[in-house]
């Protein structure tokens, strides 16, 4: 049986071995999120997966958040790699922020293939494009769809809850047929 690793702390890992890389840790209630620079974190996540002591070999979720209008926030996007060590029961977080003008991140396909859908999904609903992405279209929306529904600014179209206290004014407004 070969000998595992003992398990490391994967920020004071990365600080060690990519020190330009590694802007802030965060740790609240036993989670830990990485945040890390956008150019670097490919190569980031790369070494949280092969080092061993690390092993973040399952890329569980991407997420992707909008901060508009930006408060308190580096970018206006933020972009979460939801990472898990199936060897050591751990999971950790890694986050880049990304700028609205230029709204692009390297695609993550090259370390995890399962990258694919999570990023079209991000690029579909959100708008931030992955460099490098093998087949970057639309996944949920139609291909001839304006905009980025996921987006803060996106143009609310809803319709008010029926209920009987204001079904009579509700009714009024809608489009029947006319005899």
């Amino acid at each position: 049986m070969p000998d595992i690793a003992p398990a490391r702390d994967a920020a004071d890992a990365l600080q060690a071995a990519m020190p330009e890389a590694l802007l802030d840790c965060h740790s609240f209630r036993d989670e830990t999120t990485l945040i890390v620079a956008p150019a670097q974190v490919v190569d980031v996540c790369r070494f949280l997966r092969d080092t061993p002591g690390l092993v973040y070999n399952f890329l569980s979720d991407i997420s992707a958040v909008d901060y508009w209008p930006e408060q308190e926030r580096p970018e206006r996007f933020g972009i979460c790699y939801h990472l898990l060590s199936m060897l050591y029961g751990r999971r950790l977080r890694v986050k880049i922020y990304v700028a609205e003008d230029e709204s692009e991140a390297p695609t993550m396909t090259g370390v995890w293939p399962g990258a694919n859908w999570l990023e079209r999904e991000i690029f579909d609903l959100i708008g931030i494009r992955f460099s490098g992405h093998p087949d970057l279209r639309r996944i949920l929306m139609p291909s001839e769809w304006d905009g980025h529904p996921h987006r803060r600014d996106y143009p609310l179209g809803y319709e008010q809850v029926q209920f009987s206290f204001n079904a009579e004014e509700i009714m009024k407004h809608k489009p029947f047929a006319r005899e």
